[in-house]
């Protein structure tokens, strides 16, 4: 049996998010920018074990049946692709919210697959990981290597890596699940044409390009859950925020600060105030 092999599945925050129209199929044509958190789940995996998942850490309960976890989806849509493909036993540690707008799940079906690649010999390049992301789920494949990017069509169409500056930031979950489909059906309207061309790397001027842009699905998921909009005025009333924002679908929200110091402060005031949010202070931006 090989010695275990472990990862880190960092939360995926969506900086902006456009809604463009709705395809043929359903789905709904996206625009983002996406950065990732330096918060994070712990997959492991022990190679030549009987296949299987084990869940730990605070958020395990609310992460539905084992069997149903995308950890053990992308170990059968990575074995479709390769032939011999030697799997194990997967750990996951969950201690990022589920149904949050972060990307929970999508983080740690990537970091299966990377430990897939590790365990077998795959390159990461390797053409087949990034199939098998795809078939999982929308949001896997900018996850794979958690680098900023710009992520259009239905999570598919993705930019070249962007070199942001890590930014403080203090992300914020009321302990209330969302699902996407739900806040979908909320939504209303959709813009006609792109808006993100040239992004700013640079904190300050890529909080000045931030101010422009917006999450379109911030009143669908207020609609769904009006915790959300208690959490963006919470936010937005601390100390030094500089733009505050909702992730994804919701529910967890986001601020961005200048110094780390102020993003620390303003989480220690949010979760002595709200016993039941997730708060952590973080940075976003230069993970991967």
């Amino acid at each position: 049996m090989s010695a275990p092999l472990s990862e880190r599945a960092f939360a995926k925050i969506n900086l902006t998010l456009r809604v463009l129209g709705r395809r043929a199929d359903g789905y709904h044509e996206l625009e983002s920018l996406v950065a990732f958190a330096d918060v994070a789940d712990t997959l492991t995996l022990e190679p030549g074990s009987t296949d299987g998942l084990e869940m730990s850490g605070p958020f395990a309960g609310k992460s539905g049946p084992v069997d149903d976890n995308l950890v053990l989806k992308s170990l059968a849509e990575l074995r479709r692709r390769v032939a011999g493909l030697k799997g194990g036993r997967f750990r996951l540690e969950k201690n990022l919210p589920v149904a949050a707008g972060i990307g929970g799940g999508s983080a740690d079906a990537a970091a299966a697959l990377r430990l897939l690649a590790k365990a077998n010999g795959i390159a990461l390049d390797d053409t087949s990981l990034m199939a098998a992301a795809q078939a999982i789920g929308a949001d896997v494949p900018v996850c794979l290597d958690s680098r900023p990017r710009i992520m259009r069509g239905i999570g598919e169409a993705l930019s070249e890596p962007l070199g942001l500056v890590p930014i403080p930031a203090v992300l914020v979950n009321p302990g209330v699940a969302l699902v996407t489909r739900a806040v979908f059906e909320k939504f209303k309207g959709a813009h006609l044409s792109a808006g993100l061309a040239d992004v700013a790397t640079k904190a300050g001027a890529l909080i000045d390009l931030l101010k422009q842009q917006d999450n379109d699905l911030t009143d669908a998921a207020t609609a769904c859950a009006p915790v959300v909009g208690q959490v963006l005025a919470a936010l937005r009333a601390t100390q030094g925020s500089a733009l505050v924002r909702m992730s994804g679908s919701g529910a967890t929200c986001f601020a961005l600060f200048d110094s780390r110091d102020e993003a620390e402060v303003a989480a220690q005031r949010l979760g002595s105030e709200h016993k039941n949010w997730w708060v952590r202070a973080t940075e976003i931006g230069a993970v991967g």
